[in-house]
This record gives C-alpha cells, structure tokens and sequence, in this order.
C-alpha cells in the first residue's frame, strides 16, 4: 500500500525478543544476531540491558505494561530518523488512519503536517467543520487544547484533534496576515470526505475538482469522463486546491486519461535507482486543452498529477505555489495490526524535477484571500476560465 525495504529486519528483533520475552520462552540474544546481522556500529543489546535495568529497578512495578514499552522502542526507532512522514502506529492508531484514507471518519476534516518545524493546515476539506471555522491551508497550529505543538509528531496532533462528533476542540492559529494568534473553536462531527465532482460552466468549459485521491476516486472519475467525451466540453480545468493526496496508483490511474499509453506518470528515486512509473491508459481525454488550479493546500499525489499534465499536456498551472511534499510512504503492517508508515522514495517529475520544499509555481499566481472566501468570491476560478478562453 503507497500513499503517496531495509529495516524490517530490526522490526523483526525486536518482535522476536518480544515474543520471547512475554511467552514464556527466550531466545538466545547470540541466536537473534546470527539469525538478523547487526547493523556494524549498532549495538541491541544495550536495548535489553535497558529494560531489564527498567524493569528490575521501577519503583512501580505493577504499571510497567510491556508491550508499551515495545512500542515505545519501536516509536523511539522511526522518531530518530528525524523524518515526519516515517512513523509508528499503535494497532488503534493504524485503524484511525486507514479510516482517513477511505474517507470516513470523526473529526474537524483537515489535514495537517509539518513544515519548517511548524504544525501546519495543509488543506481543510470541503464542508467540513475546519472548513466552516474559516481554518485555511498554510494556518500555523500553534497549541491543541492549550498543549503547545512544538514536539509532537503528526500522528499524535492528528489523534488530539480528531474526536468523537459533538466534542469541542480549540485550536491556537496563527495566519500569515495576522498580528497574533487566535483560538479557534471547531465542534467535531462524522466526515465524509468527498471525491470528487464536476459541472460545466459557460463557454462549454468542464470544471472538474478533486477533494482527495481515495480508493474509488479513479473508478468514479471514471464515470465523468465518460460524461465529459459525451458532453460539449471544450476544454477542461483540474482543480486541485487543498487535495492533500492520498493513493498514489489512483492518482496514475485518473493521469491515464490524460497521457498516452507509455508515457511517464511519475519518477520514483528509492536512493538506488530510478523507477519510472508509465501510463497505463487510453489518453482518451488528452485531446483537450487542460488549466490546473492549485494552491497551498495541494499535495503528493495531486502535485504528481499536475506535474505529468503540465509536461505532457502543456497544462498551465493557475493559483498559488503548491505544498511541495515530494515523498512517497508505505504502510508496513506488523503482526499485531500496528504499522509502521515509511518513506520509501522521493519522486520526480517527468522532466525530472523535484517539489520537495519547493512545490509547483503556477504560470498565473492568482492568491485568494480570506476576503474572497467570506465574500464568495472566486479569483483564482475566474482567472482559470480567463486562461482556458484563450485556450479554445
């Protein structure tokens, strides 16, 4: 599963002295090194000297939990990579995302990251309570309920925020265009995140926005752009504001209607080899002049999208610089339905350029404030349309 090999073997140790550890029986720690080679400057079985030192010396013996402490291991090995999208995940904490990823869940409905050492809002879903408070992608969440940020991992801002629909939580922001920072209060509710919709707009010009690549976003694209070879569309515009992401093969299967058969999706840099990633469609929709909307809010595997149509497609890109995630993740899942979500590869461009930090600049920078948003007002749509005339 990619959301967009190493170090199983340490996963493996470590589940292996567990298992010895807490049933009752024990493998030799000889054994184990000669069954899984040690890393050369690693020493585990200062790991084992630890927790026996822990365990014999507590002064409360009877609240050590022992898988807590495995997982604690485990969450300490991921934590010192220093990368914010490598971690762990609790079996619960493992349900929780799977959940956000099919599109279903409780919450506020926005996703979050790190950027520059910040919790950041990378993009708030459409109709969701984040999005009626006015939160907005590129929001710097500075404290959760009065707990300072500064510290957490995502997975554990993600788990404060979320709740049970009806609870209350209060967010410290801080917007650019903002003195000082304000509270926020959002009452959680079920989201269902949406995927995707389309209407056409004068001048027989198809407005197409995708929310989230989830797992039956290409199947339900599939659905308009049978639509649109049926319509008068002349030309279409991609909106891709405040997508975060999601599947990667998804997202190459929506690009498949774009591309020519063969043509190069995406380039995946694993820190071995180049891996290119082809289209596998019928191009059935490449005829047609393209514009992209994107903004702070666009990310991984919406970025992945407008990077191959802009090289194929000569799509021309309308709206703010994009949230510049180049990596790729895996959830791993481990034999107690914990996980591990790991970077695997950064990608590419076809052309070979790489967003990450950087993100895609728009050939038209269109910002749209908070003022437009209050006001109903649309500039970087209108700005869009502007461009696609031009185009037909």
């Amino acid at each position: 599963m990619k959301f967009f090999k190493g170090i199983s073997g340490i996963i493996f140790i470590f589940g292996i002295y567990a298992l010895g550890a807490f049933s009752g029986y024990l493998l030799s720690q000889n054994n184990i090194i000669q069954r899984y080679q040690q890393p050369e400057g690693a020493d585990f079985t200062i790991f084992w000297e630890a927790y026996n030192t822990l365990k014999d010396n507590y002064v409360f013996p009877d609240k050590i939990n022992h898988q807590d402490i495995v997982y604690g291991a485990i969450a300490g090995m991921t934590n010192a990579l220093s990368d914010p999208h490598t971690s762990f995940f609790t079996p619960d904490d493992t349900k929780r995302f799977l959940e956000n990823t099919d599109g279903r869940f409780e919450g506020v409905g926005m996703e979050v990251d790190i950027r520059d050492n910040q919790f950041q809002v990378v993009a708030p879903l459409k109709g969701t309570p984040a999005d009626k408070a006015g939160m907005m992608a590129g929001d710097k969440i500075l404290k959760i309920d009065g707990v300072e940020t500064d510290g957490l991992s995502v997975e554990e801002a993600i788990g404060m925020i979320r709740g049970p629909r009806g609870t209350k939580v209060v967010l410290t922001v801080l917007r650019s265009e903002w003195d000082k920072s304000r509270e926020v209060e959002i009452i959680r509710d079920t989201i269902v995140s949406p995927s995707l919709e389309w209407e056409l707009l004068e001048g027989n010009i198809a407005h197409i926005s995708f929310y989230h690549f989830h797992r039956n976003t290409d199947s339900n694209f599939r659905d308009i752009a049978l639509d649109l070879i049926n319509s008068p569309a002349k030309g279409l515009i991609l909106d891709l504001r405040n997508n975060s992401g999601g599947y990667l093969d998804v997202s190459q299967n929506i690009g498949g209607w774009f591309l020519n058969r063969g043509d190069v999706f995406v380039i995946e840099d694993d820190g071995r080899v180049m891996h290119e990633f082809r289209s596998k469609g019928n191009g059935s929709l490449s005829h047609y002049p393209l514009v992209v909307i994107m903004n702070q809010g666009s990310a991984s595997a919406s970025e992945i999208l407008a990077g191959a149509v802009r090289y194929h497609n000569n799509a021309l890109i309308v709206g703010e610089t994009s949230f510049g995630k180049g990596s790729i993740q895996k959830l791993k899942k481990l034999r107690d339905g914990s996980s591990i979500k790991i970077t695997i590869a950064n990608w590419l461009t076809p052309n070979g350029y790489t967003i990450t930090k950087k993100g895609l600049t728009p050939d038209y920078e269109v910002e749209m404030t908070i003022e437009d948003y209050e006001a109903g007002r649309d500039p970087q749509l209108d700005k869009a349309i502007e461009v696609m005339r031009g185009m037909i």
